[in-house]
């Protein structure tokens, strides 16, 4: 019988990979929890959805230097090592947090810093787990894993920006930033109980350095397949990232407050979530660049939708019938991206040789990481400069486009045989 429910046939099978998953699942929870009280935090001490959005920005910095070269490092070195590395750093930035809150921190650029620095750490440690992967797994199961992984961020995004929304609320930003700090906890141990997992030694690898930076953006410049998965996300998470505009959405067209944030936030990861569970059948569809293809441009559907339904709150409808139609929308675009996450992990993962997979996954967090850093950037610009909900319509129609122009520009991506990965 087809199965049609989430897989989980790697938690049962593997060990090391359910310890990980569990630090993973708990942390994320942790990690959106701080994500979402910054934003916050920002937001009551601007006003401003552009000082929101400027978040993205200090970001994007610390993802690309680290990013790129410690990929480079994880093809050289124990990547349960550098894993635990960046960890340390998140830890640490974690601290750093319930300190400023603590201290009463009334200057934002503050935040920023601590921004930068956690991203530091995300740019270390999370290109390191996702490399590890393939290793604790056979690639029969990539597919289940990826969904895993996704179903587990999805709930950490759920679970995570509801927490911040009522503990920031009702207990203050020192107890959201102090949970953060607790539930880390569970990704240091889960990395801490792997074995030692050092890369396979195979033709090109080098010690880390720009020249081996450079080997591996040379093999994703002469690889269309590997290259349409990052260039897909950068078509939603650039041209139609919402996160940004939540605030302002919150307050001045839905009259709510930081509980409606966490509503706005946890709605898109409740689609994505739901998609998951029934993730059955997502291992047996062969042509999964076609499935990344058409899940980005539903993506830019649902961005258009929620735009509208932005535009119609107080006008069209009363606020409350507005934030569940906003709500409806965002769900729809949670479970399509979550849809593309899956197959655009499964394609990098199957289709890179391991001596290269600490680079790639490098750029692949860089891309997956910055692109929707970059797109708050870019939406806080254009709502300071028009309006949130002409925002999400012209970045919904942008995106949309800019998919449909790609697919046809490399139609070989539509193609791809999961049964014969070629990058």
């Amino acid at each position: 019988m087809r199965r049609v429910l989430l897989d989980i046939t790697p938690l049962r099978e593997s060990r090391p990979y359910r310890h990980l998953y569990v630090g993973m699942v708990t942390s994320g929870v942790g990690a959106q929890l701080a994500t979402t009280a910054i934003a916050l935090q920002i937001y009551e001490l601007t006003g401003s959805s552009f000082a929101v959005g400027l978040v993205g920005l200090y970001a994007l910095v610390p993802i690309v230097v680290l990013g790129l070269y410690g990929g480079a490092v994880l093809d050289t070195h124990d990547r349960r090592t550098v894993a635990l590395v960046g960890g340390v750093a998140l830890w640490v930035t974690g601290g750093l947090n319930v300190l400023q809150a603590v201290l009463g921190n009334t200057h934002v650029g503050v935040l920023y810093a601590l921004v930068a620095l956690h991203s530091a750490g995300f740019a270390i440690m999370s290109p390191a787990r996702s490399s590890i992967y393939p290793r604790l797994l056979p690639i029969e199961q990539l597919p289940a894993a990826n969904a895993l992984s996704v179903a587990s961020m999805n709930v950490s995004m759920t679970v995570g920006p509801l927490l911040a929304g009522f503990i920031v609320q009702f207990g203050g930003y020192v107890s959201a930033y102090t949970l953060d700090v607790i539930l880390f906890t569970a990704a240091m141990w889960g990395i801490s109980t792997l074995p030692s997992i050092r890369p396979e030694r195979g033709a090109g690898a080098r010690v880390p350095g720009l020249s081996s930076v450079i080997d591996g953006l040379r093999f994703l410049a002469t690889r269309p397949n590997v290259r349409m998965t990052f260039l897909a996300d950068f078509c939603a998470m650039i041209l139609a990232q919402p996160r940004a505009l939540f605030p302002a959405i919150a307050v001045v067209a839905l009259a709510g407050g930081e509980a409606t944030v966490g509503i706005l936030a946890a709605a898109l990861a409740v689609g994505a979530l739901v998609a998951m569970l029934f993730s059955g059948p997502l291992g047996s569809v062969i042509h999964q660049g076609r499935a990344v293809v058409w899940s980005v441009v539903a993506w830019g559907v649902c961005m258009v939708l929620l735009g509208l339904a932005v535009l119609g709150a107080g006008q069209l409808f009363s606020p409350r019938t507005a934030l569940v139609l906003a709500c409806l929308a965002l769900a729809a675009a949670g479970a399509a991206d979550s849809v593309s996450s899956v197959y655009r992990n499964t394609i990098l993962q199957a289709a890179t040789p391991d001596h290269l997979r600490g680079r790639l996954q490098g750029v692949f967090i860089v891309v997956v990481a910055g692109g929707p850093r970059l797109g708050e950037l870019v939406a806080g610009s254009v709502a300071a400069a028009w309006s949130e909900w002409g925002t999400l319509v012209l970045g919904g129609v942008a995106c949309m486009i800019a998919m449909l122009v790609l697919a046809r520009l490399q139609p070989g991506f539509s193609q791809y045989d999961a049964r014969d990965p070629q990058p």
